[in-house]
């Protein structure tokens, strides 16, 4: 399984050197020049491709780049374990790279961090005694996270989240010829090129934002040779599992971790324990729950009560539905057939509309990442709507369809209960302000904010 991770991210590093950009380097420059800026710590599931974007980070913005991987590297490790001076270990760290670390113009990355916990400790005395350092660690989320309550320093570090690949990010890695219609937000031409997006978003559903899924459409256009890219994926997952979990934990991680799919096939989506297996009560769950959640292979959303300003006040803990970190994931584990790429219909419906649900609450999250994201339900289900956000100084439901077909009645029941300011309807319609409501297509979901 060593192995297995290693040429994972071996190929995640090569596919981004052919092909690939992320928007989140935007975010990585605004931490260079934040006052006060502390070490960061870049959290992403596995093969999100965090490795990539330090380096690519350094290459953007820095004089040079101080790479150092934890990973099998003893050598490494060794130069933590006397003390943390942080003098010492910059002398030692230049040592090891072979040319002088200097604050102003030198990125310094610390990579797979998880394999060394004092390392993540230091961060806390380069914060404190030498904050003028650059310094950016990341690792397997399972690991990273595994440290928390052991010195991992609290408090002195800045963090970012990098997501699976957007669908703006796939359409630059593997067609970008809309993208300036796109971020202009031409809508002379956008309805032009409805039917084209309609396509790649076909694709995306199927392929997912995993770094080594997209390169390897972009390069065959072979959506089975995708699902094994994606199967490798989930293997490493589970590899994860068996490496960072305690063992009394490791089983029910897996269990609940498996029954997602399952879940969200549901005519009403809610997560249920009893669904895992007869019998089973939240307790038994709950730090099989926490773990996936830390290391974001799942998103937990809760229902809100009342769509009112904060929304936090109003979530309801034990209410709660579960989905997946990638639609492509997702695909894999629902063992969505390739063929189906074939019959539009049937793609965007498969799944009960899943897949659609999944790809906005995605484009969502990476949208800001911190973005308070919840549902609405009411008790007996008469009415529900799929996502609730709070944006500057409204609450706008967003109702999700998978297909043409915009009839809402739980969106009417909302309405007529909350009167909202603004409310979304995101299908394969074009787009179309009038009053309100507001339809976004689909693959326009990621442009949100400045569509209302």
């Amino acid at each position: 399984m060593v192995y297995l991770h290693i040429l994972l991210d071996f190929y995640v590093w090569f596919c981004y050197n052919i092909i690939m950009n992320r928007s989140l380097i935007d975010k990585l420059k605004k931490w260079k020049d934040k006052p006060g800026r502390k070490p960061l710590v870049l959290y992403g599931v596995r093969q999100a491709g965090k490795t990539w974007i330090m380096k690519d980070f350094g290459d953007k913005c820095y004089k040079q780049t101080a790479y150092f991987s934890f990973d099998n590297n003893e050598k490494l490790r060794e130069i933590f374990k006397n003390d943390l001076n942080v003098t010492r270990i910059i002398h030692a760290l230049s040592a090891e790279i072979g040319f002088n670390i200097t604050a102003s113009d030198t990125l310094i990355i610390f990579d797979e961090i998880q394999e060394c916990p004092i390392a993540m400790t230091s961060l806390k005395y380069f914060n404190e005694n030498a904050p003028e350092y650059n310094i950016i660690a990341a690792g397997s989320l399972l690991g990273v996270m595994s440290l928390e309550g052991t010195g991992f320093p609290v408090g002195k570090v800045d963090m970012l989240t990098l997501y699976p690949m957007t669908f703006f990010e796939f359409l630059q890695a593997v067609d970008n010829r809309f993208m300036e219609t796109i971020n202009n937000l031409d809508f002379d031409l956008l309805p032009v090129f409805h039917d084209s997006l309609i396509e790649l978003l076909k694709q995306y559903f199927f392929i997912g934002g995993m770094p080594a899924a997209v390169k390897c459409y972009a390069e065959t256009k072979n959506f089975f040779d995708v699902r094994e890219v994606q199967t490798t994926i989930i293997n490493a997952y589970y590899a994860d599992f068996i490496k960072h979990i305690p063992d009394s934990n490791i089983a029910k991680v897996r269990t609940l971790w498996d029954s997602v799919p399952a879940q969200l096939s549901k005519e009403n989506k809610r997560f249920l324990y009893s669904d895992i297996k007869q019998g089973s009560r939240g307790r038994d769950y709950e730090l099989a729950l926490q773990w996936l959640k830390d290391t974001g292979l799942i998103k937990m959303l809760n229902r809100v009560s009342l769509p009112k300003m904060p929304l936090i006040a109003y979530q309801e803990a034990s209410i709660f539905k579960l989905y997946m970190s990638d639609i492509g994931l997702l695909s894999a584990r629902t063992s969505l057939d390739p063929k189906i790429y074939n019959d539009t219909n049937n793609l965007f419906t498969h799944y009960k509309g899943v897949l659609a649900e999944q790809f906005v609450l995605q484009e969502l999250l990476a949208l800001t990442g911190s973005m308070p994201i919840y549902y609405w339900a009411q008790d007996k289900n008469n009415a529900e709507i799929d996502f609730v956000i709070q944006h500057e100084n409204m609450i706008i439901p967003i109702e999700v369809k998978a297909g043409t077909n915009i009839k809402s009645e739980s969106l009417k029941t909302y309405k007529k209960l909350f009167n909202p300011q603004v409310s979304v309807i995101s299908s394969q319609n074009k787009y179309k302000k009038g009053g309100e409501t507001i339809e976004i297509p689909l693959y326009l979901i990621g442009k949100i904010k400045e569509l209302i």
